[in-house]
């Protein structure tokens, strides 16, 4: 009874979201979002600068590397974070709500039909790699973090897997208690880690202050100068310095713009390049401690406490991802891309706060299976860029469609921001295109699996709608039947879902040809999801009285919205049309698909489509109905 309409004319409101109170609750929620939209790469020092100085086999340690490198990694934030994400991208936003599923259905009502799908699939695909990039962020961050206590001390070495697993598994566990708790727990701890990563590199920029030289872009050039090949490398562990800049888009909709802005302006871009310089300036100083810089900071009294301090924010580091796919899901589930899942919302203030427990275990259990494959950071680190590259170059190419189709922007404009985008996005996809081999593919099989089962449910659901639609009884021929042989009506209402209001459900028809009973009140309900994400109750509902006691009824949703039909069909306003839960029974269809050679789709994708239909969540879930007022009709599909 769902009709994701991507390729339909969208609504064309504002919804009121958060805005006004994001005026009066910025500073709140600017700490909470450190928690939660800037853990990921809040944490990049513990392992970025390590990584870049190991790229290929070992790049010389002299000042022209260090510096370079310094120089690298303050223009990447410029460029990447500051310009691209802060500037552009986050502005970029659907009605509030940000990531690629919201700009993609952002921006496919304003293409040509050739192109629809085209923008569709690729949007898709940027999804599937954030979910790649979802599983290794927490594993490297906690790995990288619970290393440093095998700094401390070298009897701890034993253990360093273990506690990572059981972090990872404490990670998930408190997912349930919502993003809201978790924020406002993560926040004040995130900013005691930025404030000791500014710390940590000002102790060491006071001995070598002539570290700042490298925000000169020449210092950049120079190394690639001087080290064509083993500088590209190097280039693909520099990237990691940005990872989470897609995580600052797909959040937005938990906090909004303002307080994303001002927390990378006021606190975290400061925090992180004091601390990369930092860094640098050590190894000015004493090149001997390129093995592991972070740590290396630190007195050797405080490597232990730093090292709490790193697996404390490396759990939260995760959160970003975490949080940002729990988004994706229920998009994806909204749009009809993905089957039916569970989605608990643990915020009643920020309807952008969910929690979809089979994606959170999922992905737990991949973390980690991934912590026990590659047990080391730096060996994850190869697996590490790739995905996260290739979603930046898919966000350009999505912003430029934006911008001239939605925003209107001249070819010229819209075209040389996007090329300066995909500039930077290109060198940094060429120089992680190395990691492949040694883990790179990873996230790339991750995507290609989620694509294949995106694409084969959307293409599923609509052969299912198909045959439906081929055997379909107008509603009109339907009412005629009545009057030609009136039924025995029996008081009450019956709700019939289904997503063709001109036809008549066949659920519908079952019971009647079954029975020959037909309730007093029968309203036939057809959810329709819109391409924005909230749709204001003013609009939500469309009703068409038909004759002897027939209703259709159209329910708008955005597609951060969970429908809940009992409430939403209660609040109907209608001289005709009252709805008591008491009286209200729920009729649903449910089909079991029988794949078959018939055109379609490939063999093996229709049996895969079967399988998700089977286990995708109840209807009666999903839509929040009464399980002791719900009547389920049975039928066979074949695909």
């Amino acid at each position: 009874a769902v009709e994701g309409r991507l390729f339909g004319r969208p609504l064309t409101h504002r919804p009121p979201g958060n805005y006004s109170q994001l005026r009066t609750r910025t500073p709140a929620l600017t700490l909470a979002a450190l928690g939660i939209v800037y853990g990921d790469i809040g944490t990049s020092p513990l392992y970025a600068f390590r990584e870049a100085l190991g790229a290929g086999d070992g790049l010389p340690i002299d000042e022209r590397t260090i510096l370079g490198l310094v120089s690298l990694i303050f223009w990447s934030l410029v460029l990447v974070i500051s310009v691209k994400y802060i500037g552009f991208i986050l502005k970029a936003d659907n009605h509030g709500e940000g990531g690629i599923l919201a700009l993609t259905a952002l921006i496919l009502p304003s293409a040509t039909k050739r192109s629809a799908a085209a923008l569709a699939l690729v949007g898709l695909f940027g999804t599937a790699l954030i979910y790649g990039d979802g599983i290794i962020t927490p594993s490297i961050s906690v790995l990288s973090a619970v290393e440093g206590f095998g700094e401390a001390h070298d009897g701890l070495d034993p253990y360093i897997i273990p506690l990572a697993i059981g972090v990872l598994v404490a990670l998930f566990s408190i997912q349930s208690r919502g993003t809201a708790l978790v924020g406002s727990i993560f926040g004040p701890v995130m900013l005691v880690w930025f404030s000791l990563l500014s710390v940590l590199g000002i102790s060491q920029i006071a001995r070598e202050p002539s570290v700042f030289r490298s925000i000169w872009p020449g210092y950049a050039f120079s190394f690639f100068a001087h080290n064509p090949h083993l500088g590209f490398v190097a280039l693909g562990s520099v990237f990691l310095v940005v990872t989470g800049g897609e995580a600052l888009y797909a959040d937005l909709g938990h906090f909004g713009r303002r307080p994303i802005v001002f927390g990378w302006v006021g606190i975290v871009f400061p925090s992180l390049f004091l601390n990369y310089a930092g860094q640098g300036a050590m190894l000015l100083a004493d090149p001997s401690t390129a093995d592991n810089p972070f740590y290396r900071m630190s007195p050797e009294w405080a490597v232990f406490p730093v090292a709490i301090c790193a697996t404390v924010a490396t759990v939260i580091a995760s959160q970003a991802l975490i949080s940002g796919a729990a988004s994706l899901t229920m998009q994806a589930v909204q749009l009809d891309y993905v089957p039916r899942l569970r989605i608990d919302h643990t915020s009643p203030s920020e309807r952008g706060q969910v929690y979809v427990p089979f994606v959170n275990w999922a992905l737990m259990l991949a973390c980690v299976a991934l912590v026990l494959t590659f047990r080391t950071s730096s060996h994850l680190a190869s697996a590490y860029g790739i995905a996260v590259t290739a979603t930046m170059m898919i966000t350009s190419v999505l912003f430029f469609v934006l911008a001239r189709r939605v925003w209107g922007w001249s070819r010229l404009r819209a075209g040389s921001l996007t090329a300066a985008f995909l500039i930077v996005d290109a060198a940094f996809f060429g120089a992680n295109l190395f990691k492949i081999p040694s883990g790179g593919w990873f996230p790339l099989a991750v995507a290609a699996v989620l694509l294949a089962v995106m694409t084969t449910w959307r293409r599923g659901r609509q052969l299912v709608a198909t045959r439906f639609h081929d055997g379909r009884v107008p509603v009109s021929e339907f009412i005629e039947s009545l009057q030609e042989h009136p039924p025995v009506r029996v008081p009450g209402t019956v709700v019939y879902l289904h997503r063709q209001l001109e036809a008549t459900p066949p659920a519908l028809l079952g019971m009647f040809r079954a029975t020959q009973v037909l309730a007093e009140t029968v309203v036939i309900v057809a959810v329709i999801v819109e391409e924005v994400p909230r749709v204001p109750r003013v609009r939500r509902t469309v009703i068409d009285e038909l004759d002897h006691g027939i209703f259709h009824v159209e329910l708008h949703y955005g597609f951060m919205e969970q429908p809940v039909l009992p409430r939403a069909l209660t609040d109907i306003v209608h001289p005709k049309l009252h709805i008591v839960p008491e009286t209200t029974t729920y009729v649903l269809g449910t089909e079991r698909v029988i794949p078959t050679p018939h055109p379609g789709m490939a063999t093996w994708r229709e049996h895969l489509f079967a399988l998700l239909y089977r286990n995708s969540a109840p209807a009666a879930l999903h839509f929040g109905l009464p399980a002791d007022r719900v009547i389920e009709v049975g039928q066979q599909v074949e695909i």
